[in-house]
């Protein structure tokens, strides 16, 4: 397997594509943690609750979200890192079924 970079920051606000070429979302966040000294990338979070969830902006995200009728099931998703396809980053699109994901929780 050949080695990539990409800059995540051109993947920022990039909308992502489930199997069928539907739409989920946009990704709005890149998950990191450092193991044994490196930086290992661990999730992508999708959507809108994944775009207050950056900004750190839960409450008024709440209020926002509670006005527009945002339901639930159109929150955000949480991507394992191994289950999106950037192949062409211009076109993010997932690997595995939408039913598989597991959704961004207000909390």
């Amino acid at each position: 397997m050949v080695a990539r970079e990409i800059n995540v920051e051109l993947l920022l606000s990039r909308r992502v594509y489930a199997l069928n070429g539907k739409c989920i979302g946009r990704l709005e966040e890149v998950r990191a943690e450092m193991r044994d000294g490196e930086c290992v990338l661990t999730e992508f979070l999708v959507g809108v609750y994944a775009l207050f969830e950056r900004l750190a902006a839960w409450s008024i995200g709440r209020s926002i979200l509670r006005t527009l009728r945002l339901k639930r099931r159109d929150g955000g998703y949480r991507v394992p890192w191994n289950q999106l396809d950037l192949s062409d980053p211009e076109r993010p699109r997932l690997k595995c079924a939408v039913s598989d994901l597991s959704p961004i929780v207000a909390e």
